[in-house]
């Protein structure tokens, strides 16, 4: 059993606990919702403020030269790649997840003629609709497979955090295999991004994606990233050429010439304000060990877990190694949820039946595990969750 004390010595003792101060949280609320959209770090609230009111309204159009907007797609690219172990010339912020997914599958798909496009029946399900259409422009095959096989002569997209069950797949074994059954593996880091150590070069990854708004904390709608290693990118055409991604788009040549290794696969116009608050928020990893970040990840979950014990839930299995966020059930879950965030702890709900609560290193403490646990177990005993309100399901869930 857990107690409050516990807790507390665990947050006393926490090397990166000097890290909350940096993200402007609510009063009286527990948030445990990293992996939707993290919270906001008060640097990049700043930071919008500062790119609004003094670089769109006085510097107007100069701002792209002078306040260095023209850059920023490849300068947060860089703090990325610090992220996910990859050298600093092979990462871009760009376009969402699924735009990214969809011009790295079929890129893939032309270079290397094969005529699957691949993905686990269980992965997100933005993922797979992504894999439906790139095939369909592509005249591939979609695929559905099971239990993390690898393909033959294939493309296949791949979570490294599962958005469920957090489990986190081996990178080098899978990329071991893959190579030897000539499949080409696209990354999806959008759940470990900023939560893992991910050692993309170390691990033979050599193409990936991932989101900006989740462990990132780069705000509501924050711009996505591509990751490709600088000895593939040069023999990629990605289907939307757009003038970003053009080697010299101030030139405006009627045709189109890709920009060097990862830039081609920019496209249109970066969203200034989205993304200078993701470069802000990037700068909080600078000094961060993220083999730190994610034990923390880790041991936060599983104390979460321990403080529920004797509830009436059951938690969703997991691999031993997991990432940010633990999943459990309950007699109606999306109800409970919903009673649960009305009482100030903030989770989300995944259909058909699980709460998932994530748990960020950054600003999330064992003392606010210890009572997301005490609460739900309360309003479990007391049957709050069953008033008609709970239960009005809301478009975002």
């Amino acid at each position: 059993m857990t107690s409050l004390d516990e807790a507390r010595a665990r947050d006393a003792s926490d090397p990166l606990r000097h890290l909350r101060g940096e993200f402007d949280l609510p009063e009286g609320v527990i948030y445990l919702d990293g992996n939707s959209l993290g919270a906001p770090p008060r640097r990049a609230l700043d930071r919008i403020a500062e790119t609004a009111r003094v670089e769109w309204r006085r510097g107007l159009v100069r701002s792209w030269n002078e306040a260095g907007w023209i850059d920023l797609p490849m300068s947060a690219g860089v703090k990325i790649s610090r992220l996910i172990g990859a050298r600093a010339d092979e990462t871009i912020v760009c376009d969402s997840v699924s735009v990214n997914l969809f011009k790295l599958a079929t890129a893939l798909l032309e270079r290397s003629g094969y005529d699957a496009l691949c993905i686990d029946a269980t992965e997100f399900p933005t993922d797979q609709y992504v894999a439906e259409g790139a095939a369909r422009f592509s005249g591939a095959t979609p695929k559905r497979i099971e239990n993390g096989e690898i393909p033959e002569n294939a493309v296949l997209i791949k979570s490294l955090v599962h958005y469920k069950t957090a489990g986190i797949a081996d990178m080098a074994a899978s990329e071991r295999e893959a190579r030897r059954k000539n499949c080409l593996l696209i990354w999806d880091l959008s759940h470990a991004t900023g939560l893992v150590e991910i050692d993309a070069k170390r691990d033979g990854a050599r193409f990936a994606v991932g989101c900006g708004y989740k462990f990132l904390n780069g705000g509501p709608g924050a711009p996505a990233f591509v990751y490709v290693a600088r000895e593939e990118a040069q023999s990629l055409n990605q289907p939307v050429s757009g003038w970003m991604g053009h080697a010299a788009p101030f030139e405006f040549s009627s045709y189109y010439a890709p920009a060097q290794g990862v830039y081609r696969f920019a496209s249109g116009t970066p969203p200034i304000l989205s993304l200078a608050a993701l470069d802000a928020a990037l700068d909080l990893f600078e000094d961060i060990d993220m083999r730190l970040m994610e034990e923390k990840a880790r041991a936060l979950g599983d104390f979460f877990l321990e403080s529920l014990d004797g509830a009436p839930l059951t938690a969703l299995a997991s691999t031993p190694r997991r990432g940010g966020h633990v999943c459990v059930r309950g007699e109606d879950s999306y109800a409970i949820m919903q009673a649960l965030i009305a009482k100030g702890v903030i989770g989300d709900f995944r259909a058909p039946d699980l709460m998932r609560f994530g748990f960020s290193p950054l600003y999330n403490t064992f003392e606010d595990a210890f009572r997301a646990a005490d609460m739900l177990k309360r309003l479990l005993a007391s049957g709050d969750w069953r008033a008609a309100q709970f239960r009005e399901r809301r478009k975002v869930t």
